[in-house]
């Protein structure tokens, strides 16, 4: 029998390559044969029905590469490890510019080197490291049994706040404001309980809610807790990766030049109710990282 490649199918049938690789992987077409990463696919067969009812939603996207990978061959240790590395320093750098920190995505590369950058605050130097810290913290975490817990949250802050002794991994003692937010932080007293329930609520959504979206909606409302008196933006963002991981995820990037379609989304939940743009903005990332992971994969 005379077989023809994925890419050749693909042309053939007006799919993309990608497509095929999928179908192939979900058993859809008769015949097909696998040689390492490669799909033989007889050159009679028929292109297949497109069972697709509706435009595939982005959690359908997610699960087909996912699953789609697990049949590929495993990240060798040295592209693991460059993929973990490119991706803590442009994690770093945005997530701290996302706060004010004034290190451009070079320089903060730089700064996890050890070097320091010449006008450059001694502080932003101190935030990347310390964000550098808290990421491998929440990597060797998320391979344990325990379970997110206000300890846990805490010792990601103390990380994160590594440059000021006196606040890091303490809750904070008096009201805040976020300005322009459409919602209030909590009162200091009510940090404790508010946290301890959300918690405990996290866990119950996670018999009846897609990960991705219950994920999501925690870090809204963790956010509306803000239960430190600085660093809960990048210590919510390490929590919301630590809990993709723990769920089979990759963990995203929040992009500065995205920075107001991620303030949009707090503003939409706590002046509708609705955490749909957050869930749309970490699947859209997650979507985007399974996309880098299947480029290393397909050279």
């Amino acid at each position: 029998m005379e077989y023809i490649k994925a890419s050749k199918a693909a042309e053939k049938w007006g799919l993309s390559a990608r497509r095929v690789r999928i179908l192939c992987a979900e058993g859809k077409i008769p015949g097909t044969i696998r040689k390492g990463n490669l799909y033989m696919i007889p050159a009679d067969a028929e292109k297949p029905r497109d069972g697709r009812l509706k435009k595939p939603t982005v959690f359908d996207e997610i699960a087909q590469k996912k699953e789609f990978l697990s049949n590929l061959r495993p990240l060798t240790q040295g592209e693991v490890e460059r993929l973990r590395e490119e991706f803590m320093v442009e994690f770093t750098y945005n997530s701290n510019a996302i706060e004010g920190n004034t290190l451009t995505l070079k320089e903060t590369a730089m700064a996890l080197e050890g070097m320091t950058i010449d006008q450059k605050p001694l502080k932003d130097h101190m935030e990347a490291i310390g964000h550098r810290d808290a990421f491998m913290f929440v990597l060797d975490i998320a391979s344990k049994e325990e379970p997110l817990s206000e300890s846990v949250i805490k010792q990601i802050h103390s990380l994160v706040l590594i440059d000021r002794p006196e606040d890091k991994g303490v809750f904070r003692k008096i009201p805040v404001r976020i300005m322009g937010a459409y919602t209030e932080p909590v009162q200091p007293y009510l940090i404790e309980p508010k946290l301890t329930a959300l918690l405990l609520e996290n866990e119950q959504r996670k018999e009846a809610m897609n990960p991705i979206e219950r994920i999501a909606r925690f870090h809204l409302e963790f956010e509306g807790i803000h239960p430190f008196i600085d660093g809960n933006g990048r210590t919510g963002r390490l929590i919301l990766n630590l809990d993709l991981i723990r769920n089979g995820y990759p963990p995203v990037n929040v992009k500065f030049t995205d920075r107001k379609k991620y303030y949009d989304a707090f503003d939409e939940y706590y002046k509708n109710g609705s955490a749909g743009k957050m869930t749309e903005l970490v699947a859209d990332y997650v979507n985007e990282r399974l996309d880098d992971y299947l480029r290393v994969l397909e050279k």
